[in-house]
């Protein structure tokens, strides 16, 4: 119950952060795509550089999850063309809904009942993507 209580804290408070820093605005995403702003590049970059260091602290203080485990972050295998070819089709449906996975979820708790419809495209994708998995270069 306690993992529970501290998932939908950290939910909730991210969130609070992508309403009141305009991350899950479609605005915002569309001055993007469109090279006008540096406002999501800006919180893109922000969030890998802190993302790099809070993965070194990890393996540095070797830290431990809830359950006291250890926790493991596996090597990736290193693949220019999983990435890119993966990266372009991500950063292609990004543009066409206007919203990635994370801010999907803030739009919907904030009341717009249309991104039903790409949370739906979402999960398709998901299960489309599990059911050729095998077959995509790995």
């Amino acid at each position: 119950m306690k993992k529970v209580i501290a998932y939908l804290a950290v939910g909730f408070l991210l969130g609070i952060l992508f309403i009141k820093s305009e991350v899950a605005s479609w605005f915002r995403i569309y001055e993007m795509f469109q090279f006008k702003s540096f406002h999501m590049y800006g919180v893109i970059g922000s969030a890998v550089v802190i993302g790099i260091i809070a993965v070194q602290y990890l393996k540095y203080k070797k830290a431990k999850d809830f359950s006291g485990e250890t926790i493991e972050i596996a090597p990736k295998d290193r693949s220019v063309a999983r990435y890119l070819l993966g990266g372009i089709i991500f950063g292609l449906g990004w543009a066409l809904a206007g919203a990635c996975p994370g801010p999907m979820f803030v739009l919907l708790g904030t009341g717009f009942v249309s991104v039903l419809l790409l949370i739906f495209g979402a999960l398709l994708g998901t299960f489309v993507y599990g059911a050729i998995r095998h077959k995509l270069p790995h």
